[in-house]
């Protein structure tokens, strides 16, 4: 029997029943996540704001670590089950203060949702040196990740979900330049680095962690309508991503294929949730079922290239996910043993 997923052996359809139309209502279906704790980055805007809320609607407590409190407890005003704790993703001291806090606590953490993201931003750094978003969207997960570890292990049956994207089509990692210090940056090629980044870092998870019962998926949301993650693109952005025709105008096809934020969050709460996915891990998962696996044969026409979908294999190759790794322990100083 087939035990990982390198090289994209785990990754085929499993017939789920669901698709990019079904909601987080209908994926939570049944569900009964009573005496759960679950924590959800990003979890006060857009999807993680849904993922949230719908954790906590199956009877999980939700905790939510947030970089503006304010703007979360508005945003998150009158819900039951849901915690509210100071955190920036960006910083290093402030993710180190929130795992401590929350390990304090001696709660076990069932499920962790690596949700927060950012993208289309100009060069920024961390205090690190890190490009922001390799640092967000990736190396904020691993770094969370491996602080709350002890609370995972604990758990003795976990999931950890790291919200990816269709954007780790745009770019393998580059190994040789990380942080865009020797070539121009280019936000989208930095945006789909970070996202296959994110791939690799749950494919190795999940094969390290798998013996202590804690389980790791990606998944790709969607295109999704009303979120705050396109706030910093132009239109020359939009229309070099083929959202956009020449006149500025959003492509009918393009329209239609928008997804709900309840849509969008379906697939993040199918990964933490379902037990569908109890014996398997490090997937990567749309439209609430595993991604089909893209050949590297730009001959091949599968589905998933006419459609715009599936994974790439260069993100589920294993040499590259243990290289990672250990590269993201020199970067950050970070040693994430799991034993």
């Amino acid at each position: 029997m087939v035990q990982n997923n390198n090289s994209g052996a785990l990754q085929h359809p499993i017939k789920t029943g669901f698709n990019a139309q079904s909601t987080t209502t209908d994926v939570i279906k049944g569900i009964d996540l009573g005496g759960k704790i679950a924590i959800v980055t990003g979890g006060n805007t857009g999807i993680g704001l849904e993922t949230a809320k719908t954790l906590a609607s199956a009877g999980a407590t939700v905790i939510i670590p947030a970089r503006n409190v304010e703007k979360a407890k508005k945003n998150l005003e009158g819900m039951a089950n849901i915690e509210i704790e100071e955190m920036d993703i960006m910083k290093p001291e402030s993710i180190d203060a929130f795992a401590r806090k929350f390990l304090a606590s001696g709660r076990s953490l069932h499920i962790l949702i690596n949700n927060a993201g950012i993208m289309w931003v100009p060069l920024q750094r961390d205090s690190r040196g890190i490009e922001s978003q390799l640092a967000t969207n990736y190396i904020g997960q691993f770094h969370l990740t491996s602080k709350l570890w002890p609370a995972l292990k604990q758990a003795n049956g976990a999931r950890v979900v790291n919200v990816s994207s269709l954007g780790h089509h745009n770019a393998s990692f580059n190994f040789d330049d990380p942080n865009f210090e020797n070539r121009d940056y280019e936000t989208l090629q930095a945006y789909g680095h970070s996202k296959t980044a994110s791939n690799l870092f749950t494919l190795e998870l999940d094969n390290r962690a798998k013996g202590f019962n804690v389980r790791a998926f990606s998944v790709h949301p969607g295109s999704i309508a009303g979120t705050e993650l396109g706030r910093n693109a132009d239109m020359e952005q939009w229309k070099k991503l083929g959202f956009l025709d020449d006149n500025g105008n959003m492509r009918p096809e393009v329209l239609a294929a928008l997804k709900t934020i309840p849509q969008g969050a379906a697939t993040t709460v199918f990964a933490a949730t379902s037990p569908l996915l109890s014996n398997i891990g490090g997937v990567y998962c749309e439209d609430g079922d595993i991604a089909e696996l893209l050949s590297d044969d730009p001959s091949v026409q599968t589905t998933a290239k006419l459609h715009q979908s599936g994974v790439q294999q260069y993100s589920l190759d294993e040499s590259s996910a243990k290289r990672l790794w250990k590269l993201t322990e020199d970067m950050t100083g970070i040693h994430f043993n799991l034993a």
